[in-house]
């Protein structure tokens, strides 16, 4: 019980790791120690899972899903986002620098924490350090795309989307925004249930998950300190979303502000 409760709080964390523009909730699994085992349950629920649960196994489907722990730690983002997500507001419009300088000092120190897991920097790992940094970099200052609602390119954002909130140092919110379809998607089609753009969305939503999921547990097997040096570098190098002494640059989304950029104060 007292297991389960850890991972509902970790859950939490995750969670209100969402509700912060520019935090990935896959940077604070990371950091909690549950990113792998995350990736692993997620990566389960396929067609063998689906065939278990439709013949009545419902022992055999809980084990290989590793159902209890994935649903507790659901349960915690769900009741950080219901609960928690008016606090934050306040907070963000009351006391902006206070709470951006504790998720900066919270994620900086996280990369030597998770910096620590990796058995040796060799050549590769550093390699895969300094990538990691500089994609997230460039992700940092890329200019918007402009709007598409092609059937094609709404199943890439599904899939973008989807993998962004998965990784550590991405936010998927803020991705959308880069690929140009924040408002289509996040805003006009979830209001108007517009379902001709949620629909290829979700599509490559869940496609995005299953696959991506496969992919990640596939590499941490395989090249884990290299994965985590990237990761690492995911994290470092989306620093700069948060800089505590920043002036925000809003773009109107329908009613809605949402931030596309920052100017940067030293």
């Amino acid at each position: 019980m007292k297991e389960y409760l850890i991972y509902m709080l970790k859950g939490v964390a995750v969670g209100v790791a969402n509700i912060i523009p520019g935090v990935s909730g896959g940077t604070i699994a990371l950091i909690t120690g549950i990113f792998e085992r995350l990736i692993d349950s997620l990566k389960s629920l396929g067609w063998g899972a689906m065939k278990l649960l439709l013949s009545g196994k419902w022992k055999a489907f809980v084990e290989k899903t590793d159902l209890y722990f994935l649903i507790t730690l659901l349960l915690g983002v769900v009741l950080a986002i219901v609960l928690l997500a008016r606090v934050f507001d306040f907070l963000f419009q009351h006391y902006p620098v206070y709470i951006w300088s504790f998720f900066f000092g919270l994620i900086l120190a996280s990369i030597y924490y998770v910096g620590r897991t990796i058995g040796k920097w060799i050549l590769p790992v550093v390699i895969s350090f300094i990538v990691g940094t500089a994609i997230a970099l460039v992700l940092t200052f890329l200019t918007p795309a402009t709007q598409n609602n092609n059937f094609f390119y709404l199943i890439v954002c599904g899939v973008v989307a989807v993998c962004s909130m998965i990784l550590p140092g991405l936010s998927g919110s803020f991705v959308l925004i880069l690929m140009g379809n924040y408002q289509l998607i996040a805003i006009e089609a979830i209001n108007n249930r517009d379902l001709a753009i949620l629909f290829p969305v979700a599509l490559g939503a869940v496609f995005g998950l299953i696959a991506f999921s496969h992919l990640l547990s596939w590499v941490f097997k395989r090249y884990k300190d290299p994965t985590i040096a990237i990761l690492t570098g995911f994290i470092l190098g989306s620093l700069g979303v948060i800089w505590p002494w920043k002036d925000p640059i809003n773009q109107l989304f329908g009613e809605k502000e949402k931030v596309v950029g920052y100017i940067y104060n030293l």
